[in-house]
C-alpha cells in the first residue's frame, strides 16, 4: 500500500478556505510483516504501530495531532461550540439512590466536576454527606471510582478505583460512620464487582495474577481467581476461594444472597452469551473458610443471571428456551428443576428487580423501555405509566424496600431519577436542578427501515421542534450493533447541541444487539456480522431518500464496535455518507484476538483460528478492505493512547491506511487523547474538549454537502 505524504485540498466554497490549501499527512513507521491465515498470505505493513509507546509512534502521534489541531483551528463555529456544550454539560446531575441497612448512597456532579462524587444520606435524594470525592486525587481528574460496593449493614464501602480510563482497577476501603479510610489495598483486579459477607469481615472480589513490570498494560487477561479479602490483613495473602486453571479464559462475578447464605457465583467467558452460575453456602453469613463452589447451572447453555433470592431459591432471568427471556426459580439442591414465574412476552426481558416482595420487570419494546410489576409467583399487578418514551438506565431497590427506584433518559433530557411505589406503580418524579435548555423543544419519532433481506430495523429520529425536513438538513446517524446491547433512547450533550445547531440525530437499533432478544443477537453476529452493516446503509439510504437531508449531508458514528461498524460502513459504501467518526473502533479483525481482553470477544466476531470464520473476518474487516485510489468521506478517527480495552493500534493502522489510501480531497485524521483509555472515567474537561473537536470536524466536513469529494 503506497504511502501518500501529502494531500492538497482543492475544494470549492467555505471548505475549501476552512480545511486549508494544503497539508502532509504523518509517516508513519513501517515494517514487511506477512501473516500466513490457511495458506492466505496478508501483508501487515503498519503492524509498527501496534507498539503506542516505541519513540517513532510517538512522534507520529505528536504530528498526527498536530494535524488535527490544525484543521480544527479552521473551524469558524469551534469556540462556540465548546462554549456552549460547557454551558450544557453544567448542570447538577444525580444517579439512581440505594440503600443499605439504614444509609442510602448516591452518585452526585456539581455539573463540571471531572468526576461524579459518592455521597449518603439518612433518605432517598436527601442532601449527602460527601463520603468519595476522586476529585482530590488527581490534579488532571484521570482518577475516576469504577465500581462501588457498600456492605449490607452499609457500615463500610469498598471502592474501586480505575486511573486513565484502565480497566485495571484498585480496591480501597471506606467507613461509612467516620468517612475514614482504611488501610486496606487490593490491586489487579479488573472485570470483577466485590461482594461483602455479612460479619462486615470483608469482601469476594475477582483478580488475574499480577503482570510483570510494565506489562500491565499487555496482560491478557486470563486467569482470574475469586479470592475473598479480609479487613485488616495483607491482600497478597487473601485466600483463594475458586478458581479454573483448567479454563483459563473464565471470569468470575460474586454476588451475596440477600439474606446472606448464600455466595453467587456467575461465571462467564468473555462476551459469550451463555454463562454457568454455582453457589457456596456462607451458613450463617461468616462461613467464607471451607466455603465449597459448586455448580447449580453449568451447562452454559444460555444466558442466566440471578437477580434475587429467597431462602435456597434462586430467581434467575434467562434465555433458555425463551429467546426473548423468561424469569425462573430455581431451588439450588435440585437445579434441574426450573419453575417458570415469567413466561416469555412479545416484547424483549431486559431486567427484573426484586423490591418490596414483588417483581419489577423492565422490557424492551421496539428498543425503548416499559416497566410492568408483578406478583412474586407472576401475577400481573399493573403495568407502570412512564413519563417519556426513554431507556431506563438502572433500577435500585430492595426486598423490603417499598419504592423502586429508576433513571429514566430520553434523547432531549439525562436522567431523571424516578420513585416507583410498589403497591400500585404509582410514579414520583424526584426534584431536579432547572436544565440549561428546554427538553419540550425537541420531538422524536420512531421509524422502521427495510433491511436488505427485509427485516425491519428500528430508527430514531430527534430534532428540535421547529425543524423540518428539507432535503438538506444536517444529519448524523449512529449505531451500534453488537454484543447483545441494546441501542435506544439516551441523553449525550453533544448529541443535544447537534440538535440545537438545527442538526437532525438519527439513532439505528441494530441486528446483534439486544433490543429483540436472543434471536435479534444472534442475526447480527459471527457468520452474520454483515447483516449488520446492512442494516446501517439500509437506514442511510432511507434518510437520503426521506426527505430529510441528502448522502452528503449524513456524518456516521459509532463507538468501539460501533466504530468497527463506521469502519466497514465507509469501506464498503464510502458514498453514503459525507463525514465519518470511528471511535476507539475494532479495525484489525484479524488480530484483535491477540491484544488484552481481544480474544473475548470471538463469541460475536469468531476467530481467525477457523477457516470459515477467518473468510468472514477478512470480508469485512475495515483495515483489509481500504482500497487505494477510492474517494472516502472526511473521516475522523479517536481513540486513548493506552486504552486497554481496544488497544490503539487498531485506530492507528486504519488511520494510516486510509490517510496513504484517499484519492479525493476529503481529510482522514485522528485525535489521539494521551492519558486515556477506552472512554470509561474520562474527566469531564477531556471529554467537553474532545466532543467540541468532533462536532466542529463534522460540522466542517458537511458544510460542503459531499460535492468534490
Amino acid at each position: 500500500m503506497p504511502d501518500r505524504a501529502s494531500v492538497r485540498l482543492e475544494r470549492s466554497g467555505a471548505v475549501a478556505s476552512a480545511l486549508m490549501p494544503m497539508f502532509s499527512y504523518p509517516v508513519p513507521p513501517t515494517g514487511n510483516d506477512v501473516d500466513d491465515y490457511h495458506g492466505t498470505r496478508i501483508e501487515d505493513r503498519y503492524r509498527p504501530l501496534e507498539d503506542s509507546d516505541a519513540p517513532e509512534v510517538r512522534g507520529w502521534i505528536e504530528a498526527q495531532n498536530a494535524l488535527t489541531a490544525a484543521i480544527l483551528e479552521a473551524s469558524p463555529d469551534r469556540a462556540a461550540i465548546h462554549a456552549r456544550l460547557t454551558e450544557l454539560w453544567d448542570y447538577p446531575r444525580a444517579g439512581t439512590p440505594w440503600r443499605r441497612g439504614r444509609r442510602w448512597f448516591q452518585l452526585r456532579n456539581r455539573g463540571l466536576q471531572d468526576q461524579d462524587v459518592l455521597g449518603t444520606a439518612g433518605e432517598p435524594c436527601g442532601e449527602p454527606r460527601v463520603l468519595f470525592d476522586p476529585n482530590l486525587l488527581s490534579e488532571q481528574g484521570t482518577t475516576s471510582l469504577s465500581s462501588i460496593a457498600v456492605a449490607a449493614s452499609g457500615e463500610y464501602v469498598a471502592l474501586g478505583l480505575s486511573h486513565a480510563g484502565s480497566d485495571w482497577r484498585r480496591w480501597r476501603v471506606r467507613d461509612v460512620e467516620t468517612g475514614e479510610e482504611l488501610p486496606d489495598r487490593v490491586d489487579w483486579s479488573k472485570f470483577s464487582s466485590a461482594a461483602w459477607t455479612h460479619d462486615d469481615a470483608g469482601f469476594f472480589y475477582g483478580r488475574f495474577p499480577e503482570p510483570e513490570a510494565g506489562a500491565a498494560y499487555d496482560a491478557p487477561n486470563r486467569d482470574m481467581e475469586l479470592r475473598y479479602h479480609r479487613l485488616g490483613t495483607d491482600s497478597a495473602e487473601d485466600p483463594l476461594v475458586f478458581a479454573t486453571p483448567h479454563e483459563p479464559d473464565w471470569g468470575f462475578e460474586p454476588e451475596v444472597s440477600h439474606d446472606g447464605r448464600l455466595l453467587i457465583v456467575s461465571i462467564y467467558r468473555g462476551t459469550d452469551p451463555e454463562n454457568r452460575v454455582h453457589v457456596a453456602d456462607l451458613g450463617d453469613g461468616t462461613g467464607v473458610a471451607g466455603a465449597e463452589v459448586r455448580p447449580v447451572l453449568d451447562a452454559a447453555d444460555a444466558r442466566y443471571e440471578v437477580v434475587g433470592s429467597a431462602g435456597r431459591t434462586l430467581f434467575v432471568l434467562t434465555d433458555r428456551d425463551a429467546p426473548l427471556g423468561r424469569l425462573v426459580a430455581v431451588d439450588i439442591d435440585t437445579p434441574e428443576q426450573l419453575r417458570e414465574i415469567l413466561p416469555e412476552a412479545a416484547d424483549s426481558l431486559e431486567r427484573v428487580q426484586l423490591v418490596g416482595q414483588r417483581l419489577a420487570a423492565v422490557y424492551l419494546h421496539d428498543a425503548h423501555s416499559r416497566l410492568a410489576i408483578f406478583e412474586l409467583d407472576g401475577r400481573p399487578v399493573t403495568d407502570v405509566a412512564l413519563p417519556a418514551i426513554g431507556s431506563i438506565l438502572d433500577t435500585e431497590g430492595r426486598p423490603e424496600d417499598e419504592d423502586l427506584y429508576l433513571s429514566l433518559a430520553t434523547f432531549a433530557s439525562p436522567a431523571t431519577v424516578l420513585a416507583i411505589r410498589m403497591a400500585d406503580g404509582a410514579v414520583r418524579e424526584v426534584p431536579r436542578a432547572r436544565l440549561p435548555w428546554n427538553p419540550d423543544d425537541y420531538v422524536t419519532e420512531q421509524v422502521f427501515v427495510t433491511s436488505d433481506d427485509g427485516t425491519r430495523v428500528p430508527l430514531f429520529l430527534t430534532h428540535r421542534r421547529d425543524v423540518v425536513p428539507t432535503g438538506d438538513v444536517q444529519t448524523l446517524l449512529h449505531g451500534y450493533g453488537g454484543f447483545h446491547i441494546a441501542t435506544g433512547p439516551g441523553f449525550k450533550a453533544e448529541w443535544l447541541l447537534w440538535m440545537e445547531r438545527g442538526g437532525l440525530l438519527a439513532v439505528a437499533s441494530l441486528r446483534g444487539g439486544g433490543e429483540y432478544g436472543r434471536a435479534w443477537h444472534d442475526a447480527g453476529r459471527l457468520a452474520n456480522k454483515q447483516n449488520v452493516f446492512d442494516d446501517f446503509a439500509a437506514c442511510l439510504r432511507w434518510l437520503a431518500a426521506s426527505g430529510w437531508t441528502r448522502a452528503g449531508r449524513i456524518a456516521i458514528s459509532g463507538r468501539s464496535n460501533g466504530g468497527l461498524l463506521v469502519g466497514a460502513t465507509i469501506t464498503q459504501h464510502p458514498e453514503l455518507s459525507g463525514a465519518a467518526l470511528a471511535e476507539v473502533g475494532v479495525m484489525d479483525m484479524l488480530r484483535f484476538e491477540r491484544f488484552t481482553i481481544g480474544w473475548g470477544w470471538t463469541s460475536d466476531y469468531g476467530s481467525v483460528a477457523d477457516p470459515e470464520q477467518f473468510r468472514t473476518l477478512l470480508g469485512y474487516s475495515p483495515l483489509h478492505n481500504i482500497r487505494p485510489g477510492t474517494i472516502y468521506p472526511p473521516t475522523l478517527v479517536t481513540t486513548g493512547d493506552h486504552d486497554d480495552r481496544v488497544v490503539p493500534g487498531h485506530s492507528f493502522k486504519f488511520a494510516a491506511a486510509l490517510q496513504a489510501a484517499q484519492a479525493g480531497d476529503a481529510p482522514v485524521v485522528i485525535r489521539i487523547d494521551t492519558d486515556a483509555g477506552h472512554g470509561m472515567g474520562k474527566p469531564v474537561g477531556k471529554l467537553i474538549d474532545e466532543r467540541a473537536d468532533v462536532l466542529a470536524f463534522l460540522e466542517l466536513a458537511l458544510a460542503g454537502g459531499g460535492d468534490g469529494r
